[in-house]
């Protein structure tokens, strides 16, 4: 007993010193923390053109990209300075081999005999790529493109217009059925309904544009199978009311888009030219130009003239008959129909202004204000009919200008289609159109068009740049343009899986979509990087084993040892990707406000991040053979690059 007790409690012997431990660490640590090093900053310079976005667009995502960024960084510093130092403390006693592992195992299992055949069937498999990534090509312009994927704000704006002389009770009787329409709908909660402009200045509305802010009850209390979608067009089939043109959009969007653009709706042409009239005439052959066009819904003319003036023109020649002058009609029209303040009144620490002004019965009409007497110092009591003439005049509702120039804007939304080809084919449908713009006169493509351009543009000189100085950061990590250039290539196969995932999904190309191919080619990269460090690391084995030469060794030997550096890491590779995969795939079947705008970021780096994997573990192994074996016939031995150091 006392024997068994000794032995059960006895230390044994360390199966390698602290030295040799220690040792290990150091050179594991320096194996993979330049080139993880490296693909950190790759990663992070993959993010400058989110950076570059302005506008609504960079708004958008500057926190993203701020925040990938910080945590990248503190990421590269604790790489290469607190890891190795966690390691060295927590990895201690015997440890397994990969093989030991079960997982490791059948992983192994699985994929050595699918890359022994893939070395084999070398040129199949090269041209399976090659067709795969310019089937991608035809995916990606049948897609339709859009500015920002459109975030479900869980309500309605409906912004009707109407016609620019419409009165005060008429505006308001309009609303007044229009609420109760559509309060009629099962699933709408509440309705709040305005006409003309708020208490404030900043709100030039008039009293033709009614906005009604629509809140919809929870989605499991709506009609089976009904989308938000089928509601609008339940709504607008159901407010077809004569003089008054419908727009469906959302509150939040509504009012960046009026803020950024000055245009309510998702697209708008602006005409701009010296004559109201003329603008009027232009827009509306631009509206009947794009009527009937596909995508095109709530298409209507900014009201530029049919506005209504009441015009006091004083007759000059009678205030002298009379012995009057103009400052005394002048003030007796203000006084009567807009008001004079004859004092305050003080309500504890507040002040009110005291008015007066003719009663309503007194100036509801033309014949009402002809009749407003002035006291004339010759004849006593005279209308003021006597010395001025009274009537209603045309004009504009509102004079809108950008730039010092005059403009109308011809508005609609898009329903149904993509914004780009919808815009592209109005754009079509105008320039077949003969005789639309008189000289001086001229259109500009705005809303949500404007910033979609302004992104695609931005994105397009960033991106060459982007990818320059990533490839120049592989260089510093391999010293190798051959090693470099075999990272790197792993970007434009990772864009197989991206264009085929939203292709399918039914994703528009966005700048959402453009920011998810940018923070995939970051990870596409970092995981070839690791390939190609352990690749280099097999070859400094087979050299230190067989010497470098030709002689020495085989093509056999060589593809043995790629197998190996490819099969025995296999463990890091798939947990590079696998970490990826299981932070983004909870994201397509999450729910709640923000997921139409978070899936497209998403889906295209769920589906490069599995073909650049694939691509990684089968075709980058073998145009690295292929590159030893073109170095090994050329120049007689193997050139290793040590990325360790």
């Amino acid at each position: 007993m006392k024997n068994w007790l000794r032995n059960k409690f006895r230390k044994e012997p360390e199966w390698i010193s602290e030295e040799e431990r220690l040792a290990i660490i150091t050179k594991s640590s320096k194996q993979v923390s330049r080139g993880v090093f490296f693909a950190t900053v790759i990663i992070i310079t993959s993010f400058l053109p989110v950076f570059m976005l302005t506008g609504q667009e960079g708004k958008l995502f500057h926190p993203l990209a701020y925040t990938k960024t910080f945590i990248m960084i503190v990421d590269a510093l604790l790489v290469i300075t607190l890891a190795p130092v966690l390691i060295s403390f927590f990895m201690k006693g015997k440890f397994k081999p990969d093989s030991a592992n079960p997982v490791n195992r059948f992983l192994e299992k699985v994929y050595e005999p699918i890359i022994r055949k893939v070395l084999k069937w070398r040129k199949t498999t090269i041209a399976i790529n090659v067709v795969a990534l310019l089937i991608t090509i035809p995916l990606l312009k049948n897609l339709g493109t859009e500015f920002i994927p459109p975030l479900d704000e869980q309500s309605i704006l409906f912004m009707p217009v109407t016609l620019p002389d419409v009165s005060n009770a008429e505006a308001k009787r309009i609303l007044q059925v229009q609420d109760k329409i559509i309060k009629s709908v099962p699933e709408v909660d509440k309705v709040l309904g305005k006409a003309g402009r708020a208490n404030t200045a900043t709100d030039n509305s008039p009293i033709s544009m009614i906005e009604t802010i629509i809140t919809l009850k929870p989605k499991r209390e709506w009609r089976e199978g009904i989308t938000k979608k089928d509601i609008i067009t339940e709504l607008d089939a159901k407010l077809q009311i004569p003089g008054v043109v419908n727009g469906w959009t959302q509150p939040i969007i509504n009012r960046i888009n009026m803020l950024a653009t000055g245009i309510r709706t998702d697209v708008g042409i602006k005409v701009f030219g010296q004559n109201l009239d003329t603008i009027a005439a232009v827009s509306e052959k631009v509206k009947a130009a794009l009527e009937g066009t596909a995508g095109v819904s709530d298409l209507f003319v900014e009201p530029i003239t049919g506005g209504k003036y009441l015009a006091v023109n004083i007759k000059r020649e009678e205030l002298s008959r009379y012995g009057l002058n103009i400052d005394d009609v002048n003030q007796v029209v203000e006084t009567a129909l807009g008001g004079a303040s004859i004092g305050n009144t003080i309500e504890g620490r507040q002040r009110f202004s005291i008015s007066v002004r003719l009663a309503q019965e007194y100036r509801n009409s033309v014949e009402q204000i002809q009749r407003i007497p002035l006291q004339s110092p010759s004849f006593g009591e005279i209308p003021l009919s006597s010395v001025a003439d009274v009537k209603f005049e045309d004009g504009p509702p509102m004079i809108s200008s950008d730039n010092a120039i005059l403009r109308g804007a011809v508005m609609f939304n898009v329903r149904d289609r993509d914004l780009g080809s919808t815009v592209k084919e109005a754009m079509e449908q105008l320039n077949k159109e003969d005789g639309i713009l008189p000289e001086g006169y001229f259109l500009e493509w705005s809303g949500q068009y404007e910033n979609l351009i302004r992104g695609q543009q931005t994105l397009m000189w960033i991106a060459p740049v982007v990818l320059v100085i990533i490839f120049f950061s592989l260089y510093f990590a391999f010293h190798s343009i051959r090693e470099a250039f075999l990272s790197l290539i792993t970007v434009p196969f990772a864009l197989i899986g991206g264009a085929y995932m939203i292709y399918f999904w039914g994703v528009n190309l966005s700048v959402g979509v453009a920011v998810g191919f940018i923070a995939l080619f970051g990870i596409a990269v970092e995981t070839g990087i690791v390939m190609v460090i352990y690749l280099n690391d097999a070859m400094q084995q087979l050299i230190k084993l067989k010497g470098n030469s030709r002689e020495t060794i085989t093509r056999d030997d060589l593809r043995e040892y790629v197998i190996y550096g490819a099969a025995k890491r296999l463990r890091p590779k798939l947990m590079t990707v696998c970490v990826s995969l299981f932070g983004l795939v909870p994201v397509l079947w999450a729910t709640g406000v923000g997921v139409d705008v978070m899936q497209p970021i998403v889906l295209p780096m769920i589906g490069g991040v599995l073909t650049s994997s694939t691509h990684i573990l089968l075709v980058t192994p073998l145009i690295f053979l292929m590159s030893k074996e073109y170095e090994l016939k050329k120049y007689g031995k193997l050139e290793v690059h040590d990325v360790q150091h």
